[in-house]
């Protein structure tokens, strides 16, 4: 099976025909255009593909197949055709739906051999004399070599051509399944990411936090209900199980509560510094991206220190991309340790440094992941640069 670069790459260039040609759909134009026959059947073909694509992209679901199954008919054009999963019928389009009881029927062959299979009149019965459906020509549809569906065409005679044809659309169908498994993987991976990041939420912070809040129940009851209340809103968010891309501002909002409940813990040894261009907050940015920069300054940074310590947040405006950079004045850290950090290492110290790095380099591409300034005794900076717009990136 191709790969899934060449996949993409097929399937832009099929959009990109496509969205050159309707304009002058409209236009009226196409007759100069497309003056042959050939030429109309190319665009027929093109338009077909770019219609059935997107509900397949969403996988092999009753859904995605209904919607997708009358464009892939035209791809064939079969006076029908069915889409199964192997145990049901997920849709059929072209009439004669009577012969649908079957799909599931004459699926069994494929699933087992894992070829395509005619099946003849014999298998295809219909007491209606007038009926165009005669046989059936029977292909897998596979997903990393697993046989996930089948794509039946139904025809009144077989040929080389109809055989061939169906395993080519087939082969099409399978590999706009192969694209939704990858955007799965993708997304069950990033959720993977933060489930991970939501485990690094240290149990002595809990635990501090709730201390704080317990230690001003009697001295200070209203103080007490309002830590509580942010206590409640930081795991809120922290914990929020849909999007995987947040504002930079809601990000923000989550630290300051964050911050909030160690300053009842540190009091005045904890001294934050926040500067935020207002330009910079409705970007949108990876989940738990900043949150985890911040927890480690003040974790390493200020935790093992005598006297008080600052953490300076400041995000800057800087054109096309927003410039985010935590800093402490902290211990610092190993710069090798950082580099096996970075690497990957999980022994090397910081996994949430590792984590962010890496969904930075996943969304925006490897130019794009943190950059850390320290060393033993002076500190530490960590900076991430956000692309302000970027396809893919959204709620």
């Amino acid at each position: 099976m191709d790969s899934p670069a060449a996949v993409v790459v097929t399937v832009v260039v099929v959009l990109a025909l496509v969205a050159m040609v309707l304009p002058l759909l409209r236009s009226g134009r196409t007759r100069r255009l497309f003056g042959t026959p050939a030429d109309r059947a190319t665009y027929a073909t093109l338009h077909a593909a770019s219609q059935a694509a997107p509900p397949l992209r969403a996988g092999l679901t009753a859904a995605g197949a209904g919607k997708a199954v009358r464009h892939v008919r035209a791809l064939l054009g079969t006076p029908a055709v069915a889409l199964t999963d192997g145990e049901t019928m997920l849709a059929w389009d072209g009439g004669h739906d009577h012969h649908g009881v079957a799909a599931v029927q004459h699926a069994q062959e494929v699933l087992s051999a894992g070829r395509t299979h005619v099946v003849g009149p014999v298998g295809v019965t219909c007491p209606d004399p007038d009926c165009p459906i005669r046989v059936a020509v029977v292909a897998p549809l596979t997903v990393e070599e697993r046989v996930v569906g089948t794509l039946a065409a139904y025809a009144r005679t077989t040929s080389v051509g109809l055989v061939r044809a169906t395993n080519e659309v087939a082969r099409w169908v399978s590999t706009q399944l192969e694209l939704a498994e990858l955007e799965s993987s993708r997304a069950r991976l990033a959720e993977a990411e933060v489930r991970a990041l939501r485990a690094q939420i240290s149990p002595h912070f809990v635990y501090n936090s709730l201390t704080a809040i317990a230690s001003f129940v009697r001295t200070d009851p209203e103080r007490a209900r309002e830590l509580l209340l942010e206590f409640a809103d930081f795991t809120r968010y922290s914990f929020r199980r849909h999007g995987e891309f947040t504002t930079l501002a809601e990000e923000l909002r989550s630290i300051d509560r964050y911050l909030l409940l160690e300053r009842a813990r540190f009091g005045d040894r904890l001294q934050v510094t926040v500067q935020v261009a207002p330009e910079v907050l409705p970007v949108w940015v990876p989940f738990l991206c900043v949150q985890p920069l911040v927890e480690n300054a003040v974790r390493h940074g200020l935790e093992g220190k005598p006297g008080p310590g600052r953490v300076t947040i400041v995000a800057r405006d800087v054109g096309q991309e927003a410039l985010i950079c935590v800093e402490d004045d902290g211990a610092g850290i190993d710069p090798d340790a950082v580099r096996r950090t970075l690497a990957g290492d999980p022994e090397s110290g910081s996994v949430g440094l590792g984590n962010v790095d890496e969904r930075l380099r996943q969304v925006y591409g490897d130019d794009y992941g943190l950059v850390v300034e320290t060393a033993p005794g002076a500190g530490t900076k960590v900076s991430m640069r956000i692309p302000k717009y970027r396809a893919g990136v959204h709620p």
